[in-house]
């Protein structure tokens, strides 16, 4: 792994020649948007699905990058709640995918010690796809490495409003008082109750939005958008989204 960072400090292009990754600053928890597969599929001449089959390779890789440099969570946004307005035919494809990856893959994520979670609602999704992820979970849950966390059929809206939903029930039912609703007691209904918010939100493709991912939790994450198809985005290309991590100054709207 040393071997690979040391030929990226030498090879990486000239924003971030002669810098080097300081270990000692690595972003706790990393949430990525993978975006641009059906494009990359369409610019080689290929069915968008083309696409979502070279992106699970992406996902293997930069999962083996996060878990080498010692980034504790990783988010990444595989399936959300818009995506049900795509092609039938590209729905049933991604529904498969999380099968697929975690069947090919799931012996090493045990090996480097990784934890398997999901967050989102597992309502309308197929049996199988929920039955991949049910058995991911429970065969990595006495993990205690990286925590590799798909969010699959996530709305960030839709999880803030059932968070509102049961806090409000907690009231009505006299279990808590409206006086005592905090920041923490928000967090603490929303689905990654128990996880640091996001340190760093990576976006694929150029595109320049959050599309409804973690809202509340990204309040003071630091966003990096890069002009790569997730497919060919690289341990090259995460390793300089940290380093671009690293030059930031993070003060939570206090004054430097």
């Amino acid at each position: 792994m040393i071997n690979k960072l040391s030929r990226w400090m030498h090879n990486n292009d000239n924003t971030t020649k002669g810098k080097e990754l300081d270990r000692d600053n690595i972003p706790e928890h990393v949430a990525i948007i993978m975006d641009g597969n059906g494009r990359w599929a369409k610019r080689r001449g290929l069915p968008r699905v083309a696409g979502h089959r070279a992106g699970m390779k992406t996902v293997i890789e930069i999962t083996r990058a996060a878990d080498e440099l010692g980034v504790k969570y990783l988010t990444l946004y595989a399936f959300s709640t818009e995506n049900w307005k795509r092609p039938t035919d590209e729905v049933e494809f991604l529904m498969r995918l999380p099968g697929q990856f975690l069947m090919a893959e799931l012996d090493e994520l045990i090996e480097r010690n990784v934890q398997v979670r999901m967050v989102g609602n597992e309502e309308n999704l197929p049996s199988y796809t929920v039955q991949a992820v049910r058995e991911a979970i429970e065969k990595t849950a006495g993990n205690t490495g990286l925590i590799l966390n798909f969010a699959l059929n996530y709305g960030s809206r839709a999880e803030i409003v059932n968070a509102v939903r049961e806090i409000a029930a907690e009231v009505q039912e006299g279990r808590l008082a409206a006086g005592d609703i905090d920041e923490n007691v928000i967090g603490r209904y929303l689905e990654t109750s128990g996880m640091p918010d996001p340190d760093l939100l990576i976006r694929t493709s150029g595109e320049l939005r959050l599309s409804n991912f973690m809202l509340w939790q990204m309040a003071y994450s630091e966003l990096c958008f890069i002009g790569v198809y997730w497919p060919d985005f690289s341990r090259d290309h995460f390793y300089e989204t940290i380093l671009e991590y690293q030059q930031r100054s993070r003060r939570y709207g206090a004054l430097t």
